[in-house]
């Protein structure tokens, strides 16, 4: 009888602004010994990119920049190592477009929809941290807005269940906020074979 290796995790966190998830994502990366795949929006904003000045159809131009930029990486990621883990998941992406009042192109919208239901297949498990069970600090980028925040986490979370329905969710509980007691619930929610 032979013993297969584990294959190597390919995890993706979610949720609104100020849940946790850059933490915890690199939290895993270090656990696992992975690439992290960050929010690029948080790169390009921390080097001078004001979203207000831009016009619609740039920072429609954007999403999708961002969107391709950040399936590179996964990909690269999990062609390289075997395994990835990544702050936001290809629905983030649909979200966003939504949120922003996009998707009243509906051929834009289906194909950018098709594609992103597409690219979470190659993922084991989608964590999504829960809206506001941490205090939101006000870093003048994301909106302090709770309602807001609320707004894009179940957008999120019903597309996951609507477009997802096979892909893997482990639901933070609101009342898991140590970083090591989120990871324990991570590691006991990843599909058996991969560690």
């Amino acid at each position: 009888m032979t013993e297969t290796t584990p294959r190597r995790p390919r995890i993706a966190v979610t949720g609104s602004a100020g849940t946790g998830k850059t933490t915890l994502v690199d939290a895993l990366g270090r656990h696992f010994g992975l690439p992290v795949v960050p929010e690029h929006m948080r790169s390009r904003i921390e080097a001078g990119l004001d979203l207000h000045k831009l016009e619609w159809p740039q920072f429609r131009a954007l999403i999708r920049e961002l969107y391709d930029e950040h399936l590179a990486a996964r990909d690269a990621a999990i062609a390289e190592t075997g395994g990835a883990v990544t702050d936001r998941c290809p629905l983030d992406t649909l979200g966003f477009w939504l949120h922003y009042g996009f998707g009243s192109d509906e051929a834009e919208t289906d194909a950018l929809a098709a594609d992103a239901v597409a690219q979470m297949a190659p993922l084991d498990l989608v964590v999504i941290l829960p809206a506001g069970a941490i205090p939101f600090v006000a870093d003048g980028v994301r909106s302090p807005n709770r309602w807001l925040q609320i707004k894009f986490q179940i957008l999120i979370e019903g597309l996951l269940e609507r477009f997802a329905p096979d892909v893997p969710v482990l639901r933070m509980p609101a009342d898991v906020l140590d970083p090591q007691a989120r990871i324990d619930a991570v590691l006991g929610a990843l599909p058996e074979g991969v560690r």
